[in-house]
């Protein structure tokens, strides 16, 4: 006989950093773990320090961090977590980004840009990370950039139930606020059995960097729209489209994004907005100033925790979509 077996069985711990500590403790809650105690403090100069408080050897280890505001600050953090890992002799280490920061620098628009979206994942790679698991990346693709599995989840079916079970149906029209968020439109289309419309996006070319015109393609008088994306930042995409809709006869306007980073001047523009309705997701922490008496916040938690369990398990992601 060569070798050694062994009898151990396999070992699930979750580690958090501190960007949005709810939300990895409703994982947590979810899969009936606790969080593994750690320290994390920076030092006077801004260095991040990170020690776990408890062996990682031979563990299947999951690292939650989203990117939120100070973005440069938490992934820097969720590197240095992982490379502790690594450094730890961690089974395996699948890297939780349930918001992934720099996703819209995913190509070149001009000469002289970073591909920043693929340096994030280089990034992670480069720490020890053997898997990605992330919710929503602003475009496909970015599967792509990292060098091992990605597994991709999806807000849309929460989102979708929840606004298909407080809406006439009958009335319910999905828009993607412009042509890039079509194919995720029609997915919604095809789960609440709804029609399309698009806001189409000109630009003047005389004016930089500013659009100053929303052409809606579809029929929307009358009509409850909703209008679909992946994120809200600043606000000021969304409203003006769903000004557009409301010019164009729609009787209510409902906003759905996976994730709300609300920045800058987001608080005022969601709160003076003709929008009944903004409903996101807890990717990322909600902002105190945000009015939560015109957003609604549903826990992706359940969903990220089952994933979680699919990955241990050496089970299926791809399960959890299928209807």
């Amino acid at each position: 006989m060569t070798g050694i077996k062994t009898t151990g069985e396999k070992k699930l711990m979750l580690f958090s950093g501190r960007a949005h500590p709810e939300l990895a403790e409703e994982v947590a809650q979810e899969l009936g773990v606790s969080l593994v105690p750690s320290k994390a403090f920076d030092f006077a100069n801004g260095e991040i320090y990170v020690r776990f408080e408890e062996s990682a050897r031979g563990a299947d280890c999951f690292v939650i961090q989203s990117h939120t505001n100070p973005i440069n600050q938490w992934i820097m953090e969720q590197l240095i977590m992982i490379d502790a890992l690594k450094r730890a002799s961690a089974r395996s280490i699948t890297v939780i980004v349930p918001f992934y920061g720099y996703a819209r620098q995913d190509k070149k628009h001009r000469g002289r840009e970073p591909i920043s979206a693929r340096l994030i994942a280089d990034l992670l790679k480069t720490a020890g990370a053997d898997r990605i698991l992330t919710v929503d990346l602003h475009t496909d693709q970015i599967q792509g950039f990292f060098d091992g599995p990605v597994d991709h989840l999806f807000a849309l079916p929460i989102l979708a139930d929840y606004v298909g079970a407080k809406v006439d149906r009958s009335k319910l029209t999905i828009v993607s606020p412009d042509a890039g968020r079509v194919r995720v439109a029609d997915r919604w289309c095809d789960r609440l059995g709804a029609p399309l419309a698009i806001v189409h996006k000109r630009r003047d070319p005389n004016v930089a960097n500013q659009v100053t015109v929303h052409e809606v393609v579809g029929d929307v008088k009358g009509r409850i729209c909703v209008l679909v994306d992946d994120m809200i930042d600043t606000g000021g995409t969304i409203c003006a489209a769903a000004d557009a809709l409301f010019a164009n006869g729609a009787e209510d306007v409902i906003v759905t994004a996976t994730h709300g980073v609300l920045s800058g001047p987001a608080a005022d523009r969601l709160k003076n907005s003709k929008v009944s309705e903004f409903v996101l997701t807890n990717t990322l922490p909600t902002p105190n100033e945000i009015d939560l008496d015109k957003v609604t916040v549903l826990s992706m938690a359940p969903t990220i925790a089952r994933a979680v369990r699919e990955v241990f398990r050496d089970g299926s992601v791809t399960s959890l979509f299928e209807a």
